[in-house]
């Protein structure tokens, strides 16, 4: 019975977001009303407040969710890494970028993104900064595999080296998010030339 509850409540959740993140891109995250949201998730408006408190609860989870699927995606990755440093920087960083607006749109980011600067002690705010972090250990992970195979240098520090490709790879997508006519695909270009030279510097394999 447990179990079946368990279901209907993940169910439930789920509508909820899909139904959200739908009238988000059609409407505008100001301009959706949490009213709509629920009739479209065939809930009622109580069941939704019982989930979420406001809309940046809910754009918030949305976020949870888009990032929840990236690492799950990221660690098959990091487990089986190309052993090429830029390579699998590639491969990993590409893979954050190409299901980044599955769920959001630019705006929905760049909305997230403000709520999380202007309201730094809510608990919404600090779950959007949970996720980067585990993002940021992801990176740290990938590095840290390619040392362990020896193809990253064993004098790096996988952790710093990590966090400033993360830094950089972030600022580069909110880059991203405040230019609404860049493609991704410049976006993925950019960041590679970036990250190129570091992966030579670390690398113990030389590309001639």
């Amino acid at each position: 019975m447990a179990g079946l509850r368990a279901k209907q409540k993940a169910d439930k959740t789920r509508r909820i977001l899909e139904s959200a993140t739908t009238l988000f891109r059609e409407q505008g995250y100001d301009s959706a009303r949490i009213e709509d949201i629920a009739e479209m998730a065939e809930v009622s408006v109580g069941t939704l407040y019982n989930y979420y408190q406001n809309k940046g609860d809910i754009l918030v989870a949305t976020v949870a969710m888009e990032v929840t699927e990236v690492l799950e995606a990221g660690a098959r990755i990091v487990a089986n890494p190309p052993l090429n440093v830029a390579e699998a920087l590639r491969t990993l960083i590409e893979q954050y970028y190409d299901h980044s607006l599955f769920y959001l749109s630019k705006e929905m980011w760049r909305t997230a993104m403000a709520i999380s600067i202007q309201q730094p002690e809510t608990p919404l705010s600090r779950r959007y900064t949970e996720l980067d972090g585990q993002l940021c250990a992801q990176v740290v992970q990938l590095v840290r595999t390619l040392q362990v195979r020896g193809v990253v240098h064993a004098s790096i520090d996988v952790q710093a080296m990590g966090e400033v490709l993360f830094n950089n790879l972030n600022l580069m997508f909110m880059e991203f998010c405040k230019v609404e006519a860049m493609p991704i695909e410049e976006l993925k270009a950019r960041v590679n030339a970036q990250h190129e030279p570091l992966a030579a510097l670390i690398s113990t394999i030389k590309i001639v």
